[in-house]
């Protein structure tokens, strides 16, 4: 009868003996052909053993939930690389880790996340950011609809997504709170992001975008940046560069404007009290 293996003092499943490779404070997992709930159980498997540090997930396709909720209980300065595709809630609900995923990201990254940070080299699909209450998220490339949707931030608590290149319908729709920057860097000379709807109910937070490159709906407004707005800008966009391998200094050469709401109750002559 084959025995169950030890990383540590933790027991992992048999039959995933022969997926992990343990290099000292680092862990690798082929992730090929595992069901999701199976890859989660084991990822949290291994980072309850002592002393790890970093854990590469190799051969991902698809798996849903991978990071959910991490950091509440355990995992909180774990990073975690993630070669392949990852599906839907990626880092839902986190609370620390740092996960950098190198290949694209399916839906709603960072859903409801309270710390932490993303990087994605590559593009990430709709609702990135869903309800996200903090923590920071690096999109390399394009998002799709719907990112940064219900984005809210407490005290200290800011959360960011940074965008290289496009946003899809609806972004930062009933936002909140937080700080979006979408760069616009596929973007030919007085081309313009194709993204409709934008700000749709927002009541807080600001879009920052390089370049005059959004089109927000009524009941937003956009003003020139301020010095406070490019510290924040400045650091955010060397934070993207170090992510990615970019030229802060060409990024930063373009113009920038901030987009924020008019009102803090948008809806409010809809309500009957």
């Amino acid at each position: 009868m084959q025995q169950p293996q030890r990383v540590n003092s933790t027991v992992i499943d048999p039959k995933y003996q022969n997926r992990i490779m343990h290099e000292g404070t680092m862990v690798k997992i082929d992730a090929c052909d595992i069901y999701y709930k199976d890859l989660n159980c084991l990822l949290r498997a291994v980072i309850q053993s002592n002393g790890i540090e970093k854990i590469e997930l190799y051969n991902v396709c698809g798996q849903r939930y991978l990071g959910t909720d991490l950091g509440t209980d355990l995992g909180t300065n774990i990073q975690i690389d993630i070669h392949g595709t990852p599906g839907n809630d990626l880092a839902a609900f986190m609370s620390g880790p740092k996960v950098r995923v190198y290949g694209n990201a399916q839906d709603a990254s960072g859903n409801t996340m309270n710390e932490g940070e993303i990087v994605i080299h590559g593009h990430a699909g709709d609702l990135t950011g869903h309800s996200m209450r903090g923590g920071k998220i690096f999109v390399r490339d394009y998002v799709g609809y719907r990112v940064g949707i219900h984005m809210k931030q407490y005290q200290r608590k800011v959360p960011t997504i940074v965008i290289g290149e496009t946003a899809g319908d609806f972004l930062a729709e009933y936002m909140a709170g937080g700080i979006i920057l979408i760069l616009g860097l596929s973007l030919k000379e007085c081309e313009k992001c194709r993204a409709r709807f934008v700000g749709t109910g927002m009541h807080g937070g600001v879009i920052y975008e390089r370049g005059e490159i959004l089109e927000p709906v009524e009941g937003t407004k956009t003003l020139p940046v301020g010095k406070r707005d490019m510290r924040i800008i400045e650091g955010l966009v060397k934070e993207y560069c170090s992510h990615f391998g970019c030229d802060p200094e060409q990024i930063l050469s373009g113009k920038f404007k901030k987009i924020l709401p008019l009102s803090k109750r948008p809806y409010e002559k809809l309500y009957s009290h």
